[in-house]
């Protein structure tokens, strides 16, 4: 089987990982042997959507090369990516023509459908206008540090996660090595820790505050304030800060290397590694992103735990 492509990052010299979320494999998983995963994701390799089908998921080779593993291994960390292609048939054509047919429904019958038969009215509608609906692809990174046992993910958020962890976990189950998974769990939530720093002015040993921020009241009117490339030393954040509001988002700069934002949920987003450009590429780039991804990443990730007073364990 012809494996796809997918456009890769190397010659645009796009980051591997943006946005990222961070899960903690439980001890008593046992990873596959390399080539044995290969093959069941070659198995499972990305095929487009049928023309009624509305969602398409399968493994792409990571390097973006036709034909390529599936599985990279670049200094002990693995690197996968899932490619999904969705189609999306417009909501008002559906209701549009739901109500017309409903219409003719009342026109002919003397009735009025009622709701299970709008419900498959809708469904028969929708299959009938995805052969014609547009598709988008989108291919998702994911990140296997088997030392650390840890599965990061690249996503903004833990929402957009859990649909890339499935494919990865069911197909760890199929192949006899369950794959128990959390999300990260600190001692300070996150929005805590980020209204302790902007009160004191004063950020984490090894880091820096920016100037991005956003918080947000978790009353019913979840009123807003954001900050966009604004210095953040002001009263009136301490303010905010007093009246109720969190930080659900600050921008933060580790080690004047890294700058990211942290949310409230533990996610990292607009991740920037900074003087990467001088750094020795292969004949495509792939290697030397991945080393120093992953490497920078390995660094920061404990260093930022620790300023959330340390990694809880896992409830079983």
């Amino acid at each position: 089987m012809r494996s796809p492509t997918f456009p890769s990052h190397p010659h645009s010299r796009m980051p591997l990982f943006k946005n990222i979320v961070v899960f903690r494999i439980d001890p008593t998983w046992t990873a596959p042997a390399q080539d044995r995963l290969e093959a069941e994701l070659q198995r499972l390799a990305f095929e487009p959507c049928e023309p009624s089908q509305e969602r398409s998921a399968g493994w792409a080779p990571p390097r973006g090369q036709e034909n390529g593993a599936m599985v990279e291994a670049v200094d002990g960390q693995w690197i996968l990516k899932l490619a999904v292609e969705r189609k999306a048939v417009p909501g008002g054509a559906v209701r549009a023509e739901l109500e017309a047919r409903c219409k003719a429904i009342e026109a002919e019958t003397g009735r009025k459908p009622g709701r299970k038969e709008k419900a498959e009215l809708k469904e028969q509608i929708i299959h009938a206008f995805l052969p014609r609906a547009f598709s988008k692809r989108s291919a998702h990174t994911l990140w296997l540090d088997l030392e650390a046992r840890s599965l990061i993910v690249a996503a903004s958020s833990m929402k957009s996660a859990e649909p890339v962890l499935k494919d990865l976990v069911d197909l760890m189950a199929e192949i006899g090595h369950p794959m128990p998974l959390a999300p990260l769990n600190t001692a300070t939530a996150p929005a805590t820790a980020m209204s302790e720093w902007l009160t004191t002015r004063e950020a984490p040993a090894g880091f820096t505050i920016d100037r991005d921020l956003e918080l947000k009241r978790a009353d019913e009117e979840k009123s807003v304030v954001r900050y966009a490339r604004h210095t953040l030393d002001l009263d009136e954040i301490g303010q905010h800060i007093q009246e109720g509001k969190l930080p659900t988002q600050l921008a933060l700069t580790w080690n004047d290397k890294v700058s990211f934002v942290l949310t409230e949920q533990l996610a990292i987003r607009k991740i920037d590694i900074r003087d990467v450009d001088d750094a020795p590429k292969g004949e495509d780039g792939f290697d030397a992103d991945v080393a120093i991804a992953t490497g920078e990443l390995a660094q920061l990730l404990p260093e930022l735990l620790a300023s959330l007073g340390g990694e809880l364990a896992q409830v079983a």
